[in-house]
């Protein structure tokens, strides 16, 4: 996809990885709207996708707009640790956020998107949607339900104008990984290899050590699992 001239719609933009994307698509020549908590400047909305009225609230604000690419990056983390009580308001939350919210902007936006030219949907799931980690079991699972209707809707788009990617992040430093320990890979990098992604037209984006994590799981589901549950 050649993104200058583009309008883009990236959620979760106010920070991390959204606002990496953010920035990338505008240097090169995309109009980026942005979709967050907090509005911060021309073309930035205000709203809260972790409800189906904040998901149609912003369909209903780029109704209008023309909009090219849809990046569904909004996400939380809503997990809970084996001494911790489970709050289930916060897991439906985090399960809205991240798997339900996607379903409804896309459901919302579809018929638009048909419309232009050429227009491309990506959907941020983690390298977590392949093998899961004990210690983040409620994000691990809503990715990888995000993670499966991606492949189903891109074979179900595959005659059409829309394009489907999926990225696939490592452990990123964002608010979200804030204080945990290990290697992490910069925002702006992962942005860069998820662009790259939009740009050469690809189905995945495997973006840094994500790429030896399919490689594993390609020979052993059964090791990349028993690996990645510790992790």
């Amino acid at each position: 996809m050649q993104i200058t001239g583009k309008t883009a719609l990236v959620t979760g933009g106010n920070d991390g990885i959204g606002l990496e994307i953010a920035r990338q698509l505008k240097a090169k020549g995309a109009r980026v709207i942005i979709a967050g908590r907090r509005a911060a400047g021309d073309d930035a909305i205000a709203v809260d996708l972790s409800t189906a009225d904040g998901c149609k609230t912003l369909a209903d604000a780029v109704a209008d707009k023309s909009i090219d690419i849809l990046i569904n990056n909004a996400g939380m983390s809503g997990n809970f640790g084996p001494e911790d009580p489970v709050d289930l308001a916060l897991t439906d939350k985090a399960i809205f956020l991240n798997f339900n919210a996607p379903l409804h902007l896309i459901g919302h936006m579809l018929d638009g998107l048909k419309a232009r030219p050429e227009a491309c949907i990506v959907n941020v799931t983690s390298g977590l949607a392949i093998a899961p980690r004990a210690g983040g079991p409620v994000y691990c699972a809503s990715k990888a339900a995000l993670r499966s209707f991606t492949q189903a809707l891109r074979f179900n788009l595959k005659d059409s104008k829309v394009h489907v990617v999926e990225a696939l992040p490592p452990v990123v430093e964002t608010q979200m990984t804030a204080g945990r320990e290990g290697s992490k890979m910069s925002p702006a990098e992962c942005a860069r290899q998820i662009i790259a992604a939009i740009e050469g037209n690809k189905a995945e984006a495997n973006v840094g050590m994500v790429k030896i994590l399919q490689l594993v799981h390609s020979i052993s589901p059964a090791l990349a699992r028993s690996i990645m549950i510790r992790f």
